[in-house]
């Protein structure tokens, strides 16, 4: 399925790159290293887009060297234009870059995509110390019951898998990490330039939530999981 991403197919139905969502992102990735006062130097992103979660990530430390690696034409060459001392991009795939060692790697919303994921989970780990994934829970009880939101996921996003916490969870434990924490994020409900029916299930989706997390996230969706492990 690379030739997606290789190609024009994915820029075509996805001409922004998401960039929209990037400082939300960077946010929760941000607020994630924070309460864990993690110290590093450096930074990976693994399928960084157009490079905007880590531009994002420079400003909230200034300090850290970033590097990105994607393997779409289209996205390193807009991220490229963006490039600071601090934070650099490749076109690349990470897992070929033999010897490469970063304090932490970031697969945000990458594993759905990639064909083989476990052996793309497994082959993530000797690349950092710290990893930090952020995975959507496509599967709740109303995007079976509707089917067609998981679809138009495959067909315009292109995710080839679908998740919920347990399964996603057992993934990388499964792949040989200690998942030192997790969280939700409120993908549906926080993000920008959200469809119709999402902003109609803002509110029974909060309101839910405040009663019980896992109840509404298994039933409603609208929730991704950000997770720290090693």
């Amino acid at each position: 399925m690379k030739e997606i991403y290789e190609g024009d197919v994915y820029a075509t139905k996805n001409p922004t790159w998401h960039e929209e969502d990037a400082p939300w992102k960077a946010r929760q990735i941000e607020r994630m290293i924070k309460k864990h006062t993690i110290g590093f130097d450096t930074v990976c992103e693994v399928g960084c887009g157009t490079g905007e979660v880590l531009l994002n990530l420079e400003m909230a430390f200034p300090n850290a060297k970033l590097s990105g690696y994607d393997i779409s034409p289209h996205a390193f060459d807009r991220a490229k234009q963006k490039e600071t001392c601090n934070t650099k991009f490749h076109l690349a795939d990470l897992l070929e870059e033999r010897g490469s060692y970063f304090d932490i790697v970031l697969a945000i919303d990458v594993i759905e995509h990639v064909e083989d994921y476990v052996s793309f989970v497994k082959a993530v780990r000797p690349f950092g110390k710290y990893k930090i994934f952020h995975i959507p829970l496509d599967l709740s009880a109303q995007s079976i019951v509707r089917s067609w939101p998981i679809l138009q996921l495959r067909s315009n996003v292109g995710h080839l898998h679908y998740f919920y916490k347990e399964t996603a969870l057992a993934t990388l434990r499964d792949c040989g990490y200690r998942v030192i924490d997790h969280c939700y994020t409120a993908s549906r409900l926080e993000l920008p330039n959200q469809a119709f029916s999402s902003r109609l299930m803002r509110l029974p989706r909060k309101m839910m939530y405040a009663v019980n997390q896992d109840i509404t996230v298994r039933l409603l969706g609208g929730y991704s999981i950000l997770v720290l492990a090693e």
